[in-house]
C-alpha cells in the first residue's frame, strides 16, 4: 500500500491515492464501530444504481483504521464552484440532481434517520425546554424511507470527464426524511460562511422536489442539534443558535 500520494486532508483523516485506489486513512478519535459502519453504509448504497465507489477493504494503517474505495478520476463539485464561479447555479443544481436521485432509492437496512436524530438530541448542549420541544417536533414529523445521505455538499459530489456524478462519503446515510436531509445541506453551506448559496440551494430543492419550503424549515432545528454534538466550538455555537430557534418557520 502506497502512502506518497496525499490527494486530501481534515483535521481527522487523511486521503491517499494509490493506483486505482483511495484510501482513507482515519485517526484514533475514530472507533472500529466507526469505521465498519461507514464501510457498511458505503456497500449496502453500492448496488442501488447510484454512482458510487465500491468498498475494496477494511484495513489498518499504523494503527489507524482505514477504508479503501475506488479511486474515481474527477473533480468536485466544491472545486468547480470555486475555480468557475460563473457556472456557479450549474454546479448547483447537479448537487440538487444528484440529492433528489438518491432520495428516490430505498436502502431498508441502514438506521432509521428519526432514531439517530433523537439520539443526538438527548446527547446535545441544550436546556431541558429546549430539548423537549425539539424531540416533540422530531416525533409529530413523517417518518419515511428515502435514502438520506446525510451529508450532501459540493465536496461529497465527483463529477468525470465523461460527465458523471460520483457520490463519496456514506458515513452518516440513513433511511428517513428527505426534508431533513435538505435542511442538512442547507446549514452546511451557512457553516460554510455562503448564506447566498444556502438560499439559492433552498429554493432549487424546493422547486425541484415539489416541497413546500416551510416543511424543510421544520426540520432545521432538529438537524441542527443532532449535528451540534460534534465539530468545533465555532460550528457548534453557531448550530446551537438554530436549534434554539424552535418556532423558526
Amino acid at each position: 500500500m502506497n502512502l506518497n500520494n496525499v490527494i486530501a486532508e481534515r483535521k481527522t483523516k487523511t486521503i491517499y491515492r494509490d493506483g486505482d485506489a483511495c484510501i482513507k486513512v482515519f485517526n484514533h478519535s475514530f472507533s472500529k464501530a466507526d469505521i465498519l459502519n461507514e464501510a457498511l453504509n458505503q456497500a449496502r448504497v453500492e448496488n442501488l444504481g447510484l454512482n458510487v465507489p465500491k468498498i475494496l477493504e477494511v484495513t489498518t494503517v499504523d494503527g489507524m483504521w482505514a477504508i479503501v474505495s475506488e479511486y474515481i478520476e474527477g473533480t468536485t463539485l466544491s472545486h468547480l464552484m470555486r475555480d468557475d464561479p460563473e457556472n456557479k447555479d450549474k454546479y448547483l443544481d447537479m448537487l440538487v440532481e444528484t440529492q433528489m436521485l438518491i432520495h428516490s432509492r430505498r436502502c431498508p437496512l441502514l438506521s432509521r434517520l428519526k432514531d439517530k436524530m433523537n439520539r443526538k438530541i438527548l446527547s446535545a448542549d441544550l436546556e431541558p425546554v429546549t430539548r423537549y420541544e425539539l424531540l416533540i417536533r422530531l416525533e409529530g414529523l413523517p417518518t419515511h424511507d428515502k435514502l438520506c445521505h446525510g451529508d450532501l455538499c459540493p465536496s461529497n459530489v465527483i463529477l468525470t470527464e465523461s460527465g458523471d456524478l460520483y457520490i463519496i462519503d456514506w458515513a452518516h446515510a440513513t433511511q428517513g426524511n428527505a426534508s431533513a436531509d435538505a435542511a442538512r445541506t442547507f446549514l452546511t453551506f451557512n457553516l460554510s460562511g455562503d448564506a447566498e448559496t444556502a438560499d439559492k440551494y433552498l429554493d432549487l430543492f424546493c422547486e425541484k422536489s415539489g416541497t413546500d419550503k416551510r416543511y424543510v424549515q421544520k426540520w432545521m432545528p432538529i438537524v441542527a442539534a443532532s449535528q451540534s454534538v460534534k465539530g468545533n466550538l465555532e460550528e457548534r455555537d453557531f448550530l446551537l443558535r438554530w436549534a434554539n430557534v424552535v418556532d423558526y418557520e
